[in-house]
C-alpha cells in the first residue's frame, strides 16, 4: 500500500497505526496530485499497475480538532489553515494582502458565499486598521458582515468563508482535478477507484471526471460502437452514495460525504494485452 498525505502529522499517525504491516507500506509526504511521482519512486508503472485507489478529500477530523491549526471557526487560533505546515501561504496572508476583488472571488467560487462582496469590503476596511491574526477576529467580522436574517439559517455564518479560505490556501480543487485522471490512468483492469467528497465543489469535479471516464469513445453520430472504443470504466455507484441514518448517528461528520466509485473494465488504447 502506498499512502499519500501532505500533512506530516497524518503520516505519523498512520505510520504508528500500521506499524505491524510496515514491510508492505510506503508513506509519501505529498499532495494527491503527486501520485505519479509517488508510484514512480515506489517502483510502479504509472499506467495500469494499481489495484485500487481511495481518495478521502478535504480537511480531516484530526486537523479540525487541533485548534492551533486554525481550521475550525468554533475555536480561537492563529489564522493558518495549512494542511502542510511547511507550505508558505496561510489564511492570514490571503485575508490581509489579497485585493477586495480577489477576496470576493475566492469567497464566491470556493465557498459559494452569497455575501462575498460585502464580506470582502468589510475585510479590507477592517485590516486597514489592524491586520487579522486569529480565527476569532475573522468570525467576529463575519457576524457583522452577514445580515441577521441570513445568520439564522444555513448553519454557522463562518462556515462558507472558512471553507473558501481553506480551499484557496491548500489549492485543493486544482490538486483534485489533476489527481483523479492520474489515478484513473494508474488503475489496472478490474481495479477500482473510490472518492469520498465532503462538499459540493469537490463532488462536482469528481462527477464530471467520472462521467468522462465512463463515456463511450466512439465518435458521436456513428450508428454503432466502434471496436476498442467502448468505455474504459463502469460506475459502481448510483450517482453519489450517502451515509445512512444509522451511520450519521454514530458519526455525525459522515453526514456530508458523497461517495462515488468506478472500476476499470478495459485496457487503454495502445496498452499491451496480458
Amino acid at each position: 500500500m502506498i499512502g499519500l498525505d501532505r500533512d506530516p502529522s497524518a503520516l505519523q499517525i498512520a505510520r504508528g497505526r500500521l506499524a505491524p504491516f510496515a514491510d508492505r507500506i510506503t508513506l509519501v509526504h505529498t499532495r494527491y496530485d503527486g501520485i505519479v511521482n509517488a508510484l514512480t519512486e515506489s517502483g510502479y508503472d504509472t499506467v495500469e499497475s494499481v489495484d485500487g485507489v481511495l481518495f478521502d478529500l478535504g480537511v480531516s477530523s484530526m486537523q479540525l480538532d487541533r485548534a492551533e491549526r486554525g481550521f475550525a471557526y468554533a475555536k480561537d487560533a492563529p489564522l493558518d489553515m495549512r494542511m502542510d505546515p511547511s507550505s508558505s501561504l496561510t489564511a492570514a496572508d490571503i485575508v490581509n494582502t489579497y485585493s477586495e476583488a480577489e477576496l470576493a472571488d475566492i469567497l464566491h467560487r470556493y465557498g459559494e458565499e452569497r455575501f462575498a462582496r460585502r464580506i470582502a469590503a468589510q475585510l479590507v476596511r477592517r485590516r486597514a486598521r489592524t491586520p487579522f491574526t486569529t480565527t476569532a477576529e475573522l468570525v467576529a467580522l463575519l457576524y457583522e458582515a452577514i445580515p441577521a436574517p441570513a445568520r439564522r439559517t444555513g448553519g454557522h455564518p463562518a462556515k462558507r468563508t472558512f471553507q473558501a479560505l481553506r480551499v484557496a490556501v491548500n489549492d485543493e480543487l486544482e490538486s483534485l482535478r489533476n489527481a483523479v485522471p492520474a489515478a484513473l490512468d494508474a488503475l489496472a483492469v478490474a481495479g477500482r477507484i473510490v472518492v469520498m467528497a465532503y462538499q459540493s465543489l469537490e463532488d462536482r469535479i469528481v462527477k464530471r471526471l467520472f462521467a468522462d471516464a465512463t463515456a463511450s469513445r466512439t465518435p458521436p453520430g456513428l450508428p454503432m460502437e466502434l471496436p476498442g472504443h467502448g468505455p474504459l470504466f463502469r460506475s459502481l455507484t448510483h450517482g453519489a452514495e450517502k451515509a445512512d441514518a444509522a451511520e450519521v448517528e454514530r458519526n455525525p461528520r459522515s453526514a456530508p460525504v458523497r461517495l462515488r466509485a468506478l472500476q476499470r473494465i478495459e485496457h487503454a488504447r495502445g496498452k499491451a494485452q496480458a
